[in-house]
């Protein structure tokens, strides 16, 4: 029997927008069973006392959705005693990496060139419509472990948001959850707690300026608009919902009985 969380909002220093997605209600009036799924940013910055609390989660499985190039600049995640962790990168190493590097380092005339006028929002849209249609293998390997032995699991990437959101959002869809609670979930990570901290690593007077931050926020907000373009996505690509489980995510009707066995109260 999974145990219940303590509390799903703990207060963890060095993890940002950790929390349990226990509660959200399907369309058949079932709800996820709480302490089976958990998401977060990275664990790279864990402290001690994050660590003994993340441990008593009793979590089987973390699974780590950045690349190489973001383990790199944060570090690996914090070791959990009898966890296991799988790193399934959702976006290639060198994707964008002159774009982010540009972010991080970059003037303001720099920025503006790459991120107004919509090209920051319209940026982010089309990376979750590129993670749908390219990832099905990785999400569903996620639902298929999930089915089988691995939870309670927590999902994470770097701030939890896009990469984690996307695929805790296909997870939810999985079992039947109503898309207006997955979107309330997903735009969670919008509260003053839980968002990325920017870093700039210019030191110039304009470097963390209003306009600098407007031009940024699209990158570090989530927005119902990306969301939308997931869902979207599935639509035109497969047709409907039902179609991108099974043929897209290879997900079996037994299996997807499993998953609700393993999710759902």
């Amino acid at each position: 029997m999974t145990q219940q969380v303590p509390s799903t909002e703990p207060e963890l220093a060095g993890v940002r927008n950790f929390r349990d997605v226990g509660g959200l209600p399907t369309v058949d009036g079932r709800r996820v069973r709480h302490g089976v799924l958990f998401r977060s940013g990275h664990l790279a910055h864990a402290t001690a006392a994050d660590a003994v609390f993340l441990a008593s989660l009793g979590l089987h499985t973390v699974f780590d959705f950045r690349n190489a190039a973001d383990q790199r600049l944060e570090g690996p995640d914090v070791e959990l005693p009898g966890v296991r962790n799988v790193n399934l990168p959702l976006t290639d190493p060198a994707d964008g990496a002159e774009f982010w590097k540009m972010v991080r380092d970059g003037d303001l005339d720099q920025l503006r060139s790459i991120l107004s006028d919509g090209k920051a929002a319209e940026r982010m849209a089309s990376s979750y419509r590129t993670i749908i249609r390219e990832r099905t293998a990785e999400h569903g390997r996620v639902l298929h472990a999930l089915a089988e032995d691995s939870v309670p699991a927590l999902m994470h990437c770097a701030a939890g948001k896009d990469r984690a959101g996307l695929s805790i959002a296909v997870a939810l869809l999985a079992v039947g959850v109503e898309r207006e609670a997955i979107e309330a979930d997903y735009l969670e990570s919008n509260a003053a707690h839980r968002r990325y901290k920017v870093h700039r690593s210019s030191t110039s007077p304009d470097a963390m300026s209003a306009e600098v931050m407007e031009l940024l926020s699209p990158l570090f907000d989530a927005r119902a608009e990306y969301l939308a373009a997931a869902f979207a996505t599935i639509e035109q690509t497969w047709g409907d919902t039902e179609t991108y489980l099974t043929r897209g995510l290879g997900l079996a009707p037994a299996t997807r009985e499993r998953l609700r066995e393993r999710l759902l109260d």
